[in-house]
């Protein structure tokens, strides 16, 4: 199957995003937030922001933004707990609509998911029109509103289902995605973050088609691993299936400083926020595991990782927090600044019984 082209037996998948999930499920159960910037996460100093409305979002505020930046944006922001188990409520209501046309269902998270429908269960036929049902039926059901990508492989899927937020659709036909793909910013690409970003513009390539332009080779010594998936994805190819049992194998993020954390109260400080993006990150995806993983770049390039493994799955935020600084103080004093930090639970549950052997299935860690 060539990598240059589409595959020739398309697939049809739509990419299902619902629009500020945890807020607007705030704002649906509390009228008197409906209307205004909330944003769900904790509101001290160390607090970061889970999710925030779309009104929030007009002032610039964003997942995984620190709490106090996130109140300078927007003064009159409300800070709303977060409601774990009743998004896990509503999330198993939407999976089982996804389920009435398809038995291909892919989670990624409580809020997203990947479904094929180029055999559907109620004989439709038709992907667009099936998207189309799939959000009314949500928002009949939930009274929510969900985005929607169709596409003819998972990766354009994804990004078309952010084109038209919120309460959009986007479909990309398979003569369509090779242009789709070259006109879209580096930064739309998923694992593509600021600090990649950056590199990237070093090095001249500011959108998909100057990704298409580099040869694997380049994208190989400038990207290391993720050369494979970046060479695919700048022609509009994804031979990724929809797994209706996908294993994860772990879930974390890293974040790469402007300046350098010297004191032990600034890597502190910053480690908190992300021990707050990460475990987020955990809940949403419903992840259990038995191993915490620290890793630190030095400002001169240099790199640790230190892990601790327990005997059973980490129980809650505090047990997880309480094995990051563990981890985190075995590094400290520095001497030199550390650039980048980043924290990841592993081991999961059902990680044990997949092996990956290349890099057809990559997906890199999220930066923030």
């Amino acid at each position: 199957m060539s990598d240059s082209a589409p595959d020739l037996l398309q697939r049809k998948i739509i990419h299902i995003d619902m629009d500020a999930f945890f807020a607007s499920v705030e704002q649906r159960d509390f009228p008197e937030l409906r209307g205004k910037p909330v944003a769900v996460g904790g509101s001290s100093k160390r607090g970061v922001v889970a999710a925030a409305s779309y009104e929030a979002r007009k002032f610039g505020v964003r997942s995984a933004m620190p709490s106090v930046t996130a109140k300078r944006r927007c003064p009159d922001l409300i800070f709303v707990k977060h409601r774990f188990e009743v998004y896990r409520e509503v999330s198993q209501q939407i999976r089982a609509i996804f389920r009435t046309h398809s038995d291909l269902v892919e989670p990624l998270s409580l809020d997203e998911a990947y479904i094929d429908v180029t055999q559907d269960k109620m004989g439709i036929g038709n992907a667009t029109r099936i998207a189309e049902m799939i959000r009314a039926e949500i928002r009949k059901q939930t009274h929510l509103t969900a985005s929607a990508g169709v596409s003819y492989n998972k990766f354009i899927a994804k990004i078309a289902s952010d084109q038209n937020k919120p309460d959009g659709i986007c479909v990309i036909k398979p003569h369509q995605g090779a242009d789709f793909v070259a006109q879209l910013p580096v930064r739309r690409f998923f694992g593509v973050g600021p600090k990649t970003a950056e590199r990237m513009a070093k090095l001249d390539i500011h959108t998909g088609a100057d990704l298409r332009a580099q040869s694997q080779d380049f994208l190989r010594q400038h990207f290391g691993k993720s050369a494979g998936y970046l060479f695919r994805a700048s022609r509009g190819v994804d031979h990724r299936e929809v797994r209706s049992k996908r294993i994860r194998k772990s879930v974390g993020g890293e974040r790469t400083y402007g300046d350098d954390l010297v004191s032990d109260t600034d890597l502190q400080d910053a480690f908190e926020n992300i021990i707050d993006i990460v475990w987020n990150s955990i809940e949403k995806c419903e992840a259990r595991g038995r191993t915490v993983t620290l890793k630190a770049k030095y400002a001169d390039f240099r790199q640790v990782t230190r892990s601790h493994s327990v005997d059973h799955y980490v129980a809650d935020k505090a047990e997880f927090a309480g094995i990051g600084r563990e981890l985190l103080a075995s590094i400290m004093p520095v001497e030199n600044g550390v650039r980048l930090l980043g924290l990841t639970l592993g081991n999961l549950e059902g990680a044990e019984t997949v092996a990956s052997s290349d890099d057809s299935d990559y997906q890199p860690a999220f930066e923030f």
